[in-house]
C-alpha cells in the first residue's frame, strides 16, 4: 500500500507529464502545419518572383533576351532548389538548368528528397509552367521544377529540428520540476495528515495529552488538525470526568456506609445502647443511600435511550406555580421571600419532567440562599419558545465553576453537608431533560450576589 505522499507525487507527476506531452504534441503539430503552409506560400511567391525577374530581362525594342542575366537567375534559382527551363514566345529553349549543370540538379534533387524523407513527408518533384509577360504581352514561358507540395531548405530543416529538440527539452524540464514541486507539495500535504493519523492512533490507545502544535497553510488541513485537537481535549475531559465520577460515587457511598457500620458495630458490641435516636440516625443514612441510588437511576434513565417523553400542551406558568407550592414550606423555614409571576406560555412538553426540572432548580435556590433572602420565578412567552427564569440572591457561583455545575456530583459549596445538600446530580438531570425537549438551560451568577438559571423550551 503506497503512502499518501507517494500517491500525491505520482499523481502530480502524471498530470504534469500528460499535460506537457499533450501540449508538446499539439504545439508541434500546430507549428508544423503553420510552417508547412508558410513554406507552401513562400514557394508560390518565389515562383512568381522568378517569373517577374525573367520578364525584366526581355528587351521589347530589340525583341531579345539578356542571356547573362537569364543564366544568373537560373543559377540562383538552382541554388534555392528550383530547376528552371526558359523558353521564348515561339517555344525555343533559351536556358536549361539540366543542360547547364546536370550534376548540380541531381544533387539538389537528392538532398531535398533525403531531407524530406527524414521528416517523413510525402511528396515528389513537380513542374509548373508560367507565362512570362511584359506590358501585358506574353514574351516567353518558364518551367519551374521543385519538390511539391512543399519542401524544406537546409535552414528550414534546422529550424524544425531545433524546434523539436526545444519542445523535448521543455518537456524534460517540466517533468523534472514537476517531480521536485510535486514531492514538496505532497510532503507539505502528507506531513500533517500523517502526523494527525499518528495522533489519532495515540488517542485511541489512551494518550489524551498529545496535541498537534503547529498550524498548516491549508484551510482543510487546519480544520482536520483543529478537530483532532478538540477530540483529544474532549476525550481527556471525559476521562477526567470518569475518574472523578468513580471517586465521587465511592465517596458518596463510603461515608453513610461507614457511619451505619460503625454505629451498628458499637451497638452490637454493647458500647452503645440501641436507642431509638441512634437507630433513627442509621435509618436516615440508609434512606440517604436509597435516595442516591434512586437519583443515579433517574439520571441513567434521563441520559439513556429509555427516556420517553409524554408530550402534551403544557403551560409553563402552571408548572412554575406547582414547583413553587411544593417548596414554599421549605422557603418559609428559612424566612425566604419567594414569588412567581409572568405570562402564560403554552408549549409541547412532558409536564412531569418539566416539573422535575423546576423543582430541582428551585430546590437548589432554596438551599443556596441564606435566611431572609429572596427567590423569584418569572415566566415569559415568545413566538417560538417559552422561557422560565429562577433568580435568587444567594451565595452565587464562581465564574470558573459555571461550566462545571451541570456535571455529575459537582458541588459549588464544598463544605456543605449531605444533609443540606444532595448528591450533586440535580442540575445534571435538569439539563438532560431540557436537552431531550430540544431546549437549553443557561446560568449567570456572581459570588455573594446570587444566580439566575434560564430554561428555554421550543413550543413544538
Amino acid at each position: 500500500m503506497r503512502s499518501l505522499r507517494t500517491q500525491l507525487s505520482l499523481s502530480i507527476l502524471l498530470i504534469v507529464l500528460v499535460t506537457v506531452a499533450l501540449t508538446s504534441v499539439f504545439s508541434n503539430w500546430f507549428i508544423n502545419q503553420e510552417f508547412e503552409d508558410y513554406i507552401a506560400r513562400q514557394e508560390q511567391v518565389r515562383s512568381e518572383n522568378i517569373v517577374s525577374d525573367l520578364g525584366a530581362q526581355y528587351n521589347g525594342l530589340t525583341r531579345s533576351w539578356n542571356q547573362d542575366f537569364l543564366h544568373t537567375i537560373g543559377m540562383y534559382a538552382l541554388y534555392e532548389s528550383y530547376i528552371l527551363k526558359i523558353y521564348d514566345v515561339d517555344g525555343k529553349l533559351l536556358w536549361d538548368a539540366e543542360n547547364h549543370d546536370m550534376s548540380k540538379c541531381w544533387q539538389v534533387m537528392d538532398e531535398i528528397s533525403a531531407r524530406m524523407e527524414k521528416l517523413k513527408k510525402d511528396g515528389g518533384f513537380v513542374s509548373h509552367t508560367y507565362d512570362i509577360e511584359q506590358g501585358g504581352e506574353k514574351v516567353g514561358s518558364v518551367s519551374v521544377t521543385y519538390y511539391g507540395p512543399f519542401f524544406f531548405s537546409e535552414n528550414d530543416f534546422r529550424f524544425i529540428k531545433t524546434l523539436n529538440i526545444l519542445l523535448l527539452i521543455i518537456g524534460a524540464l517540466a517533468g523534472f520540476f514537476s517531480i521536485v514541486v510535486g514531492s514538496l507539495m505532497a510532503r507539505r500535504i502528507a506531513r500533517p495528515v500523517t502526523k494527525t493519523a499518528y495522533i489519532a492512533k495515540e488517542i485511541s490507545e489512551g494518550n489524551y495529552d498529545i496535541r498537534f502544535e503547529s498550524e498548516t497553510n491549508t484551510r482543510e488541513l487546519n480544520d482536520l488538525v483543529t478537530a483532532i485537537n478538540q477530540l483529544a481535549d474532549a476525550l481527556n475531559e471525559q476521562e477526567n470526568l470518569r475518574k472523578r465520577l468513580t471517586t465521587d460515587i465511592a465517596h458518596e457511598l463510603r461515608t453513610p456506609l461507614t457511619a451505619v457500620g460503625s454505629h451498628l458495630e458499637a451497638m452490637l458490641e454493647g458500647v452503645w445502647e440501641p436507642t431509638p435516636e441512634r437507630l433513627s440516625g442509621c435509618h436516615e443514612e440508609i434512606l440517604r443511600l436509597g435516595n442516591l441510588v434512586a437519583d443515579l437511576g433517574r439520571l441513567a434513565k434521563v441520559e439513556g435511550d429509555n427516556l420517553k417523553l409524554q408530550k402534551q400542551q403544557t403551560d409553563l406558568l402552571e408548572i412554575a406555580k406547582a414547583a413553587f407550592e411544593t417548596l414554599e414550606a421549605e422557603g418559609a423555614k428559612k424566612e425566604l421571600t419567594m414569588s412567581v409571576g409572568g405570562e402564560s406560555s403554552v408549549i409541547s412538553a412532558d409536564r412531569s419532567r418539566m416539573l422535575q426540572v423546576m423543582i430541582n432548580l428551585l430546590s437548589n435556590a432554596v438551599k443556596y440562599t441564606p435566611e431572609g433572602g429572596s427567590i423569584s420565578i418569572q415566566v415569559s412567552d415568545a413566538p417560538g419558545e417559552g422561557c422560565i427564569r429562577v433568580k435568587d440572591n444567594g451565595i452565587g457561583i464562581p465564574e470558573k465553576e459555571l461550566a462545571l455545575i451541570f456535571e455529575r456530583f459537582y458541588r459549588t459549596d464544598k463544605s456543605r453537608s449531605r444533609k443540606t445538600g444532595g448528591a450533586g446530580i440535580g442540575l445534571t438531570i435538569a439539563k438532560s431533560i431540557v436537552a431531550a425537549h430540544g431546549g437549553t438551560i443557561t446560568v449567570s451568577s456572581k459570588v455573594n450576589e446570587g444566580s439566575c438559571f434560564t430554561v428555554t423550551i421550543p413550543k413544538k
